[in-house]
């Protein structure tokens, strides 16, 4: 299947023991970062579980089961610092509650990164990849959309500026944690960008907050 990476943080099947399924997920995920898409491939995967290559087809029928299983399971990481923030209308300081939100962001990108430049190497996985997360109505549009919600409650609150472009601060905020997962990978750089001051910073100067 010459089959494309995933990695699941590994969950349990019975007794608590990691699924098999899980365990082809991670696989998959470590060649993908590892040694590209041409060097994912079933035999490579079932060297690394290890399984039979057989097993492989009996959870993933094609490459792009596999792409969809690692975005699965990496959207948690951003979901769910996201969903938080619905919770957190009125609560701290909305630059700090954005902040905890793009490092969720950056973990996600992070994640998803090699994945994503393999697809630009594949037109016809892409182009099914992205039809796939269309009919799911999934894509970065629905991470923009939680922000810039947010944004506009703390403006109804008055402890965001009223003047300022919620939606265009949301999208600057999932642009930001995109480039800098993909030039961290890029240039080999385990640097991260650090919610304590810098996204912090970023975000303050997107809303107009002092920081005071």
């Amino acid at each position: 299947m010459a089959k494309q990476g995933a990695r699941r943080p590994e969950t349990p099947g019975r007794r608590g023991r990691v699924s098999r399924k899980a365990k082809i997920v991670a696989a998959t995920e470590t060649l993908l970062r590892e040694r590209g898409l041409a060097g994912v491939t079933t035999r490579a995967i079932a060297e690394t579980v290890p399984c039979s290559e057989g097993a492989i087809y009996v959870h993933f029928h094609d490459r792009l089961e596999l792409l969809l299983a690692l975005l699965a399971d990496a959207s948690p990481e951003m979901r769910e610092p996201l969903h938080k923030l619905d919770h957190q209308v009125g609560e701290s300081t909305p630059v700090k509650n954005l902040a905890a939100a793009a490092a969720g962001l950056q973990r996600f990108h992070d994640r998803v990164i090699p994945m994503l430049c393999a697809l630009m190497m594949d037109q016809e996985l892409r182009q099914r990849f992205t039809k796939s997360l269309q009919q799911q109505g999934k894509g970065p549009q629905r991470g923009i959309a939680t922000l810039a919600r947010y944004i506009e409650r703390e403006q109804d609150l008055g402890r965001v500026a009223a003047d300022v472009d919620a939606r265009a601060a949301a999208a600057a905020i999932m642009a930001g944690s995109f480039f800098e997962a993909f030039t961290a990978q890029l240039f080999g750089s385990t640097r991260r960008m650090n919610p304590k001051p810098t996204v912090k910073h970023a975000i303050a100067l997107m809303l107009r907050d002092t920081m005071k």
